[in-house]
This record gives C-alpha cells, structure tokens and sequence, in this order.
C-alpha cells in the first residue's frame, strides 16, 4: 500500500512538472500543514517555477498551472522545512488585493505567473493575463482576468475578458 502511494506521488510529480493537473486535488487533499515536509511537496508538485523568500525565514514556492490550467498553488515552508499552508490564489480575494501602482514582481508574488503577456503599442501599455475558468456559464468560453501596466511598470488597472469561441 505504501509503494502505491508513493507510484502515485511520484507519477503527480511528474505529471504536475509537464503541466498536467489532475492531480493537485489529489496532492492538495493529502499533504497537511504542520506535518508534510518540503520533501513531500516536491515529490507532489515537482519543482517549483518559483521561490519567494519571506521576512519570517519561510520559502513560497509557485506552481502555476497557466496557461492551461485555471489555478495557480502558493505553498509556503516553514525554516523548519514542514508544510504551512497551501493557497490557491487565483480568486477573489487575491484579485482584489492587487492596486494600482504595483510593480510586476508584486503582482506575480500575488498570483504566480500568467498565461501570456503583450504589450499595446497604441495604448503603451502591457497586460498580462491569467486563465480563471475554463468555461463561462453556459459557453465553455474561457474566462481571463488582466492587469494592465503602464511604460514604467506600475499597475494602471485590472479586469476580465472573456475569450470568444467563433
């Protein structure tokens, strides 16, 4: 039964690394703050696409499921390498905490790394783009939510896009 569990850790692991996500909520569901390990997390999730260093001597790591995916995993651990929490930040509340003003780096700390970036030239501006649901009510049209910045890289605004199947 253990090396079963471990095939199937593994097998995440690596499926996660390539982008493939059906396993997060299996991953999720099993690996428990205050007992897991950074190890643990690592064999789930591969590594990360990023690592934040904290005020506190704890480590957020990124697991971006972009572009693909609708869901961007915070996981933090502690100095003492033991699991803390796990955040998914694509949602609400994290949205709403981005402001304008904001520099590139604090708003990829807020919500990992988006699924594309372009810039306006008519607008000099650059908007980068995260996949939030895979489908809108009804359409399977999927649904984007955008920050804008400005020549300076500071945040101008924030919205939503729908992108239209033809």
């Amino acid at each position: 039964r253990t090396n079963m569990k471990r095939v199937i850790a593994w097998l995440c692991g690596l499926l996660s690394a390539i982008g493939i996500t059906a396993c997060d909520y299996i991953n999720v569901k099993e690996l428990q703050p205050g007992v897991s390990t950074a190890t643990e997390v690592r064999e789930r999730f591969g590594p990360p696409h990023m690592e934040w260093k904290n005020d506190d001597g704890s480590v957020t790591w990124e697991f971006s499921r972009q572009p693909q995916g609708v869901e961007c995993f915070m996981i933090t651990i502690g100095a003492d390498n033991i699991l803390r929490n796990i955040d998914q930040v694509l949602n609400e509340q994290t949205f709403a905490r981005v402001e304008k003003g904001m520099n590139g780096d604090q708003v990829r700390r807020l919500l990992g790394k988006p699924a594309s970036s372009q810039f306006y030239q008519l607008k000099q501006e650059t908007v980068w783009d995260w996949r939030i649901s895979h489908g809108a009510p009804g359409t399977g049209d999927p649904v984007f939510f955008t920050v804008s910045f400005n020549t300076e890289g500071r945040v101008t605004g924030t919205g939503r896009y729908t992108q239209y199947k033809h």
